[in-house]
């Protein structure tokens, strides 16, 4: 079956208040509960702030490092999943549902892309 990788971009520099409900979170539990039972999910997390990472850059056949924040970028990678689905149809309907279980103020954008095998 094919491996298909999920990248949560989110806005960074205009995040919720008060960030993710508890009812969210339960929410989101219990959706990560039935992917992983189902035998789909096979990694998931969220990532560390812009302001901790650092980009490393090769141009000109130089390296350069860029620390964060990352002022010019609108949206960032906020957290990336790994599943196991039979086809991009199911793979999408996955992330239709990851992002429904979050509630109206959120603004996020699920890329669903298939791992290149072999």
């Amino acid at each position: 079956m094919p491996r298909f990788l999920s990248l949560i971009r989110i806005e960074e520099q205009n995040p919720p208040v008060d960030g993710p409900s508890p009812e969210l979170q339960e929410r989101m539990g219990a959706l990560l509960e039935e992917i992983t039972k189902a035998g789909v999910m096979l990694d998931t997390a969220g990532l560390a702030p812009t302001s901790e990472s650092t980009r490393i850059t090769w141009s000109g056949g130089r390296i350069g490092y860029t620390d964060g924040p990352f002022t010019e970028s609108k949206e960032v990678i906020g957290g990336y999943s790994i599943i196991q689905a039979k086809d991009k149809a199911e793979a999408l309907e996955w992330g239709r549902r990851f992002l429904e279980v979050h509630e109206d103020y959120w603004t996020l954008t699920l890329e669903v892309r298939e791992i290149a095998e072999g």
